[in-house]
């Protein structure tokens, strides 16, 4: 893996890295506030594929300094294209990623081969309290923590399908750990839930960029939440894995390397 410093137009140096050969394809981490755990995804996809990663603006390696929104965050995914010479590339997002993915590809068509949505959480907000009862019935009492970074494992938990693997694949993600950058992820959070599901429905109505859907059965995050996304865009399939929670190809590795890789062939 190479890693790299970018550049944004307001001057912020954000961290970025690479690996692979083939088409290429940025990935979109989740959070907000969090850091690219995507070391596992990037060995799966590698040997086809010329994998982009990246650090958003104020989570992990890269520099922690607002503003904290949307459009700041699509300029600076667009300045993690410039610097790789991309006049078009791949998205994968994954959870809040999706949600980048989606919205640079909604401002910026034309620089968006195809898109991978992973895990996200769709158009609206009503999931939201579906989800916090899932999330409660998985973890039960096993809540808090002596350190954010215990507090953070212990959440993530319920993040895996598998009760028997969740903390030992909550502590990977967790490592290392560059702590969570708790204004972004309000303001970010914030921001999203002003979003109008209609008009964001009409907007993915003209979006011809092709989408795969993939989904995780045993996410604690409701899959209905993404059905008015699936049936608005014009160019999508979407795959469900079964035996997977909110990180799919931890999970179902085989299953979420083919379909990504199926998809980007195309």
């Amino acid at each position: 893996m190479e890693e790299h410093k970018v550049i944004a137009d307001d001057g912020r140096v954000l961290w970025a890295a690479e690996q692979g050969r083939g088409v290429p394809l940025v990935l979109c981490h989740g959070g907000p506030g969090l850091w690219d755990m995507f070391d596992g995804l990037a060995e799966l996809l590698a040997d086809r594929v010329r994998v982009i990663r990246w650090d958003q603006r104020g989570g992990g390696r890269s520099e922690r300094d607002g503003p904290y929104t949307v459009a700041r965050t699509i300029a600076d995914l667009d300045a993690v294209r410039a610097h790789f010479d991309l006049p078009r590339t791949a998205l994968l997002g994954h959870s809040w990623g999706a949600d980048v993915a989606l919205h640079y590809a909604l401002a910026h068509p034309g620089r968006v081969s195809s898109l991978v949505y992973v895990s996200g959480t769709g158009l609206g907000q009503d999931w939201r309290e579906e989800y916090r009862r899932n999330r409660a019935e998985r973890l039960g009492d096993d809540v808090g923590g002596s350190s954010d970074r215990d507090a953070a494992v212990r959440a993530w938990t319920a993040d895996f399908a598998d009760p028997a693997t969740a903390r030992q694949r909550a502590e990977e993600l967790a490592t290392p750990w560059f702590g969570v950058n708790e204004e972004a992820n309000a303001a970010l959070n914030a921001e999203s839930r002003t979003w109008d599901e209609g008009e964001l429905v009409a907007r993915c109505r003209e979006l011809e960029v092709p989408t795969l859907i993939v989904d995780g059965a045993a996410d604690v995050r409701p899959r209905w939440a993404v059905d008015s996304l699936a049936g608005a865009l014009p160019d999508v399939a979407r795959v469900v894995l079964p035996g997977a929670g909110h990180v799919p190809w931890v999970e179902s590795p085989g299953s979420f390397g083919w379909a990504v890789l199926a998809h980007l062939a195309r």
